[in-house]
């Protein structure tokens, strides 16, 4: 079997790519490991910057549908010290310019935007291999192969496709993020509800923080960072969740209980999340016929940007696509040179946020950062 253009990922950039192309008369297949969409649930909230991830979905013809979905009020933001002592308030007046969205929304609007049979579900790649003319193949685990004109790789952190470009493979960064969620907030979890406000709450200190989102329907949604090295992370069993709360939640003793309570009183397990990130500069050599978008391109810590630059690195690959339908060397050449400076300064970005939550000036660098150069950001 032989598709034209084939994208190995089913995530907000892969989806974004075969929308803009699909706006533009050009079909595209999407390989996607997980069996169907409603495989796991997609993580929590996203702010969607003006920039890019706005930009992006204006290009896909989604900006309406979009609106319909935001959050209202998610763009609220407050800091607040280990003690619960408020140091920063920044109510949601509607001019932010980065609404929150739920991931699993958007995407949700991403597939349906899409003709149907566009994504083959349950196809993991374990394999590709070029055969000449900038053509390749692939395999999937379930023994059947695909060869394209064009190879897309969409597929994230630990990309498959990546090793045909490049021999970068993401790096722990130092820091783990461990997930919490409590539901029926204002009702059953009253004081942690009231610090986290009706947005993002960030409690940041040297080496550790607590951080959480509002979600709708009335939902926190708690990141407790620790800056540990791997093994230590490693040497908590997070099959035994009592435990593994009562050991995080011991690396906060003494702070505010209205803070501690989004680890203890969460009402899942917790989830580590150690963050890794590709060699910052991230890019190679053009190699006909492939290229890659997102995570599986620039993976940088979490910053508010990996969702935004996925679609828009999406949506400029499709417009590049669609201005030369008949030299695709041309368009990912094109796609290329502009992709490599823009994922290399946000991705310095991200470093820099990440050591301003959590270095030894924690929580005044981000208060410097949320009131002098926030803007120059968005």
């Amino acid at each position: 079997m032989t598709t034209p253009i084939t994208i190995v990922g089913a995530g907000l950039g892969g989806l974004t790519l075969a929308r803009v192309l699909h706006v533009h008369g050009i079909p595209a297949t999407i390989y996607e490991a997980e069996p169907s969409a409603e495989a796991r649930e997609q993580g929590g909230q996203l702010d969607i910057h003006e920039r890019d991830g706005q930009l992006a979905l204006e290009v896909a013809g989604l900006a309406d549908a979009f609106r319909a979905i935001i959050h209202e009020g998610g763009q609220a933001s407050r800091v607040l010290d280990r003690h619960g002592t408020l140091l920063l308030d920044e109510p949601d007046d509607g001019t932010g310019g980065r609404p929150e969205v739920l991931r699993g929304d958007l995407r949700r609007l991403l597939l349906d935007s899409l003709p149907a049979g566009t994504i083959r579900w349950g196809k993991k790649l374990t394999g590709v291999v070029a055969f000449g003319d900038g053509r390749h193949e692939l395999a999937f685990a379930d023994g059947c192969t695909v060869r394209t004109e064009l190879l897309v790789g969409a597929d994230g952190a630990w990309s498959k496709v990546r090793p045909r470009l490049s021999d970068a493979r993401p790096e722990y960064v130092g820091t783990t993020f461990i997930e919490t969620y409590l539901y029926d907030a204002d009702e059953r979890h009253a004081a942690a509800a009231e610090a986290v406000g009706g947005g993002a709450l960030f409690a940041p200190s040297p080496g550790k923080g607590i951080f959480a989102h509002r979600e709708a329907g009335n939902v926190l949604h708690a990141y407790v960072a620790l800056k540990r090295p791997a093994e230590w992370i490693a040497g908590i069993d997070f099959t035994d969740a009592a435990a593994a709360t009562a050991r995080i939640a011991a690396e906060f003793d003494g702070w505010a209980p209205a803070l501690t309570a989004l680890i203890t009183d969460g009402e899942t397990a917790p989830i580590p999340r150690p963050i890794h990130a590709l060699p910052n500069g991230h890019r190679w050599d053009h190699v006909p016929g492939v290229t890659l978008l997102g995570d599986s391109a620039h993976l940088a810590p979490p910053a508010g940007e990996g969702a935004n630059l996925a679609m828009f690195d999406g949506a400029e690959l499709g417009k590049a696509i669609a201005a030369h339908p008949d030299n695709l060397d041309t368009a990912l050449t094109a796609y290329e040179e502009a992709l490599f400076p823009r994922s290399e300064s946000a991705a310095a970005d991200a470093q820099m946020i990440l050591e301003l939550c959590l270095d030894d000036r924690a929580p005044f660098g981000l208060i410097d950062f949320f009131t002098g150069a926030r803007g120059k950001h968005r």
